[in-house]
C-alpha cells in the first residue's frame, strides 16, 4: 500500500476556542507517521487564544488570507468563470464577493502546496475555505477534500462547485448524509464517509471511578461551549433557578467565550444571569484551556449542554469519555451520539423545566448516574476515538494514491 507521508490541513480562523478535535487529529496523524502541513484563513482574535497549544499551532500555520495583492491579481484571470457565473444565478451575487475574496488565497495555497510537496488537501470546512482548495486545484493546485460539519445552509454559496470537485468527502453524521445526498444528488463527490469527530479518550479519563453527589454536598454542574444564544446557556441559568428554587443546592459552572472575545454574547448572558437572581449559584468561567476542561469534568456530578442545535457535539464526547452523567438536547446529530437513558439523558431544546428535570433525576437516582457513567465511556472508546478521523484521511489519500 502506498505509504502517505504528508497532507495539507486547512482549518478556518485557526485555532479557535472549540478546535481542540482539529489538535488532537493533527496528533493521531503525526502518531502515524504523516506530516500535516497546518493552513487557515485567518488567525482568531486575542480574545479566543485560551489553549496552552494556541501558540505551537499558530507558529506553525499559513494564513492564507494574509497574502499579497500580486497573489489575487495572479488567480482572477484564471479563475473557472463559467461555473461561478453559473453558481451565481443560482445563489446570487455573494457568489462574486466570495469567489474574489478567495481567489488570491487560493493561489498561494497552490504556490505553498507546490514549494512543500504536498499534493493534497483536507477541508475541515464547506464555507469559503472549502472555495479556496477548489480554486487551488482549478488553477493547477493539489487535490482537496472536505468535512460537513453541521447543516449546509450554515457554508455559504457554490456549495455544488466545492463538492463535485472534492476527491472524497466526510461527513459527521448520518443525518447531514442523507440531507446532503437530498440537497444535491448530482453534485457530490465519488466517495462520502460517515466520520464523526472524535476524542482522546486516553488521555479524557478517570484515574478513580465516577462518583455520585453526596448527601449534603453542592451538586456540581459543568457546561463548556461558544457562548452563544444557540448554546442555550440561558436556558440552564433558568434550569438553576428552578433547582435552587426547589431547595436544591446546584452550582453551575460555565466555560467558554463568544466569537467577539467577549465583547458578544457573553455580556448579554452577563445581564441575563444577573436578572436571574442565582447569580451566586453560576459562575462564567471564560475561555479555558483543555486541560482545565478536563479538571472540570472530573470534578463534575453532571454535564449538560442545551443547544438548540448542535450537528453533533465534542463537548458532549469530551464529558461522556470521562464517565460524567451527560444532558443533552434531542436536536440535530445528538441522538447519533447519546441514547436517551443508556449515555446521556435527552431533553427538547429551549426548555428550562425539563433540563431541571433531567438534573434532578440524576441526582437523586445514583444508580442511573453510575449507569449513564459506564455505558457512556465504552461507547466513547468504541465509536468515538480521535485516532478514527486520522485513520479515515490516510486511508482514502492511499486510495486516491493509487487510483492515480
Amino acid at each position: 500500500m502506498t505509504h502517505i507521508d504528508r497532507i495539507g490541513y486547512l482549518v478556518p480562523q485557526f485555532p479557535g476556542q472549540t478546535h481542540i478535535f482539529f489538535w488532537r487529529e493533527i496528533a493521531e496523524l503525526e502518531a502515524k507517521g504523516v506530516t500535516p502541513v497546518l493552513f487557515s484563513t485567518r488567525p482568531p482574535p486575542p480574545g479566543l487564544i485560551a489553549h496552552d497549544w494556541t501558540q505551537d499551532a499558530i507558529a506553525r500555520t499559513t494564513y492564507l488570507g494574509q497574502m499579497s495583492v500580486m497573489d489575487t491579481l495572479r488567480a482572477l484571470p484564471h479563475l473557472p468563470w463559467a461555473d461561478i457565473h453559473a453558481e451565481a444565478r443560482r445563489d446570487g451575487r455573494a457568489v462574486w464577493k466570495d469567489a474574489v475574496i478567495c481567489a488570491g488565497a487560493a493561489y498561494a495555497l497552490k504556490r505553498t502546496c507546490a514549494a512543500q510537496g504536498i499534493e493534497h488537501v483536507h477541508v475541515h470546512s464547506c464555507a469559503r475555505a472549502a472555495l479556496v482548495a477548489a480554486f487551488a486545484q482549478h488553477l493547477g493546485g493539489p487535490s482537496y477534500s472536505i468535512t460537513l460539519h453541521g447543516p449546509l445552509q450554515d457554508y455559504g454559496p457554490a456549495q455544488p462547485f466545492k463538492w463535485r470537485n472534492a476527491a472524497f468527502a466526510t461527513i459527521i453524521t448520518q443525518k447531514l448524509i442523507a440531507e446532503m445526498q437530498a440537497a444535491q444528488p448530482d453534485d457530490l463527490p465519488p466517495r462520502i464517509i460517515l466520520r464523526p469527530m472524535g476524542v482522546d479518550t486516553e488521555v479524557l479519563q478517570r484515574s478513580a471511578p465516577y462518583r455520585p453527589v453526596p448527601d449534603g454536598e453542592p451538586l456540581r454542574v459543568f457546561s463548556c461551549g461558544r457562548l452563544n444564544i444557540v448554546k442555550g446557556h440561558q436556558d440552564l441559568i433558568a434550569a438553576v433557578k428552578i433547582l435552587r428554587a426547589q431547595g436544591r443546592d446546584v452550582q453551575l459552572e460555565i466555560a467558554g467565550q463568544d466569537d467577539a472575545g467577549g465583547d458578544g454574547f457573553r455580556l448579554e448572558l452577563e445581564r441575563i444571569l444577573a436578572d436571574s437572581g442565582v447569580s451566586d449559584a453560576v459562575t462564567l468561567l471564560g475561555p479555558i484551556d483543555a486541560d482545565a476542561v478536563k479538571d472540570k469534568l472530573l470534578e463534575a456530578h453532571i454535564f449538560a449542554l442545551a443547544s438548540w442545535h448542535e450537528p453533533l457535539g465534542v463537548a458532549y464526547m469530551e464529558a461522556i469519555s470521562c464517565g460524567v452523567p451527560t444532558i443533552g438536547t434531542d436536536s440535530g446529530g445528538v441522538p447519533e451520539l447519546i441514547t436517551d437513558g443508556v449515555e446521556g439523558l435527552l431533553v427538547p431544546p429551549k426548555n428550562p423545566e425539563a433540563l431541571a428535570k433531567a438534573i434532578a433525576r440524576i441526582a437523586d437516582n445514583p444508580e442511573l448516574a453510575l449507569q449513564l457513567s459506564t455505558s457512556g465511556r465504552a461507547r466513547m472508546e468504541r465509536e468515538f476515538s480521535s485516532r478514527l478521523g486520522a485513520e479515515t484521511l490516510i486511508t482514502e489519500m492511499e486510495r486516491l494514491s493509487q487510483s492515480g
